[in-house]
């Protein structure tokens, strides 16, 4: 087998469970964060076993490094127990089957989450980080082919070794992470448009409703029109059905309600990592608007019990406002989102030095309807209300027309697990 094939073989052994992976995102549509964090475990160990078990690991008896790529996954979406994991079963994989030593890979792969720790507090992109660890493979696999590996093979042969099997591990981790990457992209459009289907349901449902309601008070203005008070059999007669049509109405509005009413489904989830998701998804829009972005979040996991989707669609909502609100006059435009806890409440602040709003705009941002977009929809605000209070928090808008907007989400610390 070629050295090509060796490779492609290993990148469909490598890429198979993850595209597995995808493809239940999308078919299960609403699935929880426990359950998407369960279906990436799955197919990293997944991923992981096809490499070590079927691919084939050597050509022309050199080892093919590429086992550590789910490893590099695991550090790129910050799943760091997972990530112990599987460092632990290629310490023993590699110290049975490659004969390294085993306090060797040891360092080598300690060296990984040394490095993640403090990587992690200069807010390097993800795949950034990856590469900084394939720095690091390069080195310990220099060493490891000299001592372990194949120390009785002639100088020049490893060093073509190396240098091709690092060239390979560098382009093949790239290329899956940038697949993976691509994948899990058109797995949240894919998750958009269905929100806009449902969207398009629920103005058709609000249509059908209004025609409902319609009817049953055209019959109330009918006999009302009709009804005489002077003539006591119509209105004995008319009265009834009055109320009959009225109660059907009332109904019908119940029914609706119900259907609208936005629904929480809270679980354990992590603060920092949202805020630092969504820095991430929006980089790309804070660029084109020329904006400057800063989030000075705590270097630490936060978790608090609450639903993920909802919370993104507020702090999405937010952010998307203030890059909207910006003052194309300024010279720097500016965004900076900061995380604040004390012993009750966690504050999540998001602040703009944009066009900013008038006092009569700021009285009136939460009410539904209310917009100054053309068009907006003026439910962004409301339902951001709503969902912030179906947590037990709230929010606070603060604004000065021409200096820019300050909001403050406050969530309770009684609700955190920690």
């Amino acid at each position: 087998m070629s050295y090509i094939e060796v490779i492609v073989e290993s990148i469909i052994f490598l890429l198979c469970p993850f595209s597995l992976y995808l493809l239940y995102t999308i078919y299960k549509k609403n699935l929880s964060c426990d359950e998407k964090d369960l279906g990436f475990e799955l197919a990293v160990i997944s991923s992981l076993y096809f490499v070590l078990r079927f691919g084939t690991n050597c050509y022309n008896d050199y080892p093919i490094i590429l086992f550590d790529i789910p490893l590099l996954i695991c550090y790129y979406k910050r799943k760091i127990p997972l990530a112990v994991l599987i460092s632990l079963i290629l310490i023993v994989y590699e110290s049975v089957f490659l004969g390294i030593y085993p306090l060797f890979l040891a360092l080598e792969y300690s060296s990984y989450l040394i490095l993640y720790s403090l990587l992690i507090k200069k807010k390097l992109k993800p795949i950034n980080l990856v590469n900084y660890f394939i720095v690091i493979k390069s080195f310990t696999l220099s060493l490891a082919v000299f001592w372990f590996i194949s120390p009785e093979s002639t100088y020049t042969s490893n060093l073509f070794y190396l240098f091709t099997n690092i060239i390979t591990l560098y382009l093949v981790t790239n290329i899956i992470i940038s697949i993976f990457a691509s994948g899990e992209k058109i797995v949240e459009l894919y998750s958009d448009l269905e929100m806009i289907e449902k969207e398009k349901e629920l103005r058709s449902s609000l249509f059908k409703v209004t025609h409902e309601i319609k009817n049953p008070i055209a019959v109330c203005k009918g006999y009302l029109d009709m009804l005489d008070i002077n003539d006591k059999k119509k209105v004995r007669k008319y009265i009834p059905i009055i109320k009959d049509e009225i109660t059907r109405t009332l109904v019908l509005m119940d029914d609706f309600l119900d259907y609208t009413k936005i629904k929480i489904e809270k679980e354990d989830m992590d603060i920092v990592m949202l805020l630092e998701d969504l820095e991430d998804y929006l980089e790309a829009l804070f660029k084109k608007n020329d904006i400057k972005a800063e989030f000075n979040l705590k270097d630490e996991e936060i978790y608090i019990n609450a639903d993920y989707n909802r919370l993104k669609q507020v702090f999405l909502n937010l952010l998307k406002n203030a890059i909207e609100a910006k003052d194309e006059n300024k010279k720097e435009k500016k965004i900076t989102v900061s995380l604040e806890s004390d012993s009750k409440s966690m504050k999540i602040i998001v602040e703009d030095n944009g066009i900013g709003m008038d006092k009569d705009t700021l009285d009136n941002v939460s009410k539904m309807f209310f917009t100054t977009k053309k068009k907006g929809s003026g439910l962004g605000v409301s339902l951001s209300k709503e969902i912030i209070e179906q947590h037990k928090g709230s929010i606070v808008y603060n604004s000065v027309k021409g200096e820019g907007t300050r909001v403050i989400v406050t969530l309770p610390k009684e609700e955190s697990l920690v």
